[in-house]
């Protein structure tokens, strides 16, 4: 299966109580029949992006990245390389990448989809480009706050408790929302969603 296909199949499995939601995977279906090319970031209009909320057994403890680029605290993700087998394991990908946790489960469909501007590589002059982020977002469960291992991909990164964050932004808010309300209670749980392990 191409990635391409693989991310047609997750938003198909994809489902969420907030019709918006549901509506906006719909988007993500009509963009990737407009860009054949729409996984990779050479797609300059825009392009898919996996992330993963890395969360404590119970949804106790969360763990974000402050981004340098962005200045925020936002959780753990980025672009799909030509290696990723599929969309999970570019956010699999991305965590061992960004915090070092190498083991862990991780939802078996996006928990939420967030699509955002974002300034992205440069034409040929070397002006940056603007961009859309088709972000999909899965959650990682670890059994307790595992030490992370900073990348230079990140200023810092830090485990929260789930009821004190620092001042993210609505959707990351959004994001660590849902994925607590996921793992704290089964009838908030998709349907679809089950938990596949890595190591």
């Amino acid at each position: 299966m191409t990635l391409q296909a693989d991310a047609r199949s997750a938003l198909t499995a994809f489902t969420h109580q907030d019709p918006d939601q549901r509506a906006l995977a719909r988007e993500y279906q009509e963009f990737l029949d407009a860009h054949e090319d729409g996984v990779w970031r050479s797609c300059r209009v825009g392009h898919i992006t996996a992330s993963a909320l890395v969360v404590e057994e119970q949804g106790r403890g969360i763990l974000l990245t402050l981004h340098p680029k962005v200045g925020r605290w936002l959780q753990l993700g980025g672009h799909l390389e030509t290696d990723d087998s599929s969309v999970l394991h570019g956010a699999v990908r991305e965590v061992r990448e960004e915090s070092g946790i190498a083991r862990g489960r991780i939802s078996s469909v996006p928990v939420r989809l967030d699509r955002h501007d974002v300034p992205c590589g440069r034409d040929d002059d070397g002006r940056v480009l603007a961009s859309v982020h088709w972000d999909m977002q899965f959650v990682v469960v670890v059994p307790n706050a595992i030490p992370p291992v900073i990348s230079d991909e990140s200023d810092d990164l830090a485990w929260f408790p789930s009821l004190s964050l620092p001042d993210v932004d609505a959707s990351v808010q959004a994001l660590c929302d849902d994925a607590v309300r996921a793992l704290s209670s089964p009838k908030d749980r998709p349907s679809e969603l089950m938990w596949v392990s890595f190591r």
